[in-house]
């Protein structure tokens, strides 16, 4: 079962800086495979919703990006500037906070009326 789009959009940005926090510099494929395998293969990011984001964190001083060329192709990697690491651990502190209250909810026992 493939996660909804709807919860994927709800939680790209924090994805993106919770890997670049986590593994450094990144280009977008990189993320992309690098959500995948950590899934096992349950979230799919597409480049469509994947570099709009990107563009946007970037826009907002999160990120920077420098290109290389690799095998003949150039390459555009990201990385956190150091506002980005203070974001990228803030949100990641937000998701679990939000996945302890969601899993209350959740887990909460429901009365018909």
């Amino acid at each position: 079962m493939l996660t909804s789009s709807e919860l994927l959009r709800g939680t790209l940005r924090t994805i993106v800086l919770k890997l670049l926090f986590e593994y450094g510099r990144m280009y977008g494929y990189e993320i992309t495979q690098k959500v995948k395998k950590l899934s096992g293969d349950e979230i799919q990011l597409t480049f469509g919703a994947l570099y709009p984001t990107l563009h946007k964190l970037e826009k907002e001083g999160v990120l920077t990006t420098t290109s290389e060329v690799v095998d003949h192709r150039s390459r555009k990697y990201y990385q956190l500037t150091e506002s980005g690491q203070a974001t990228a651990s803030a949100k990641i502190e937000e998701y679990f906070a939000f996945m302890v209250n969601m899993n209350k909810i959740m887990s909460a026992q429901s009365k018909l009326i």
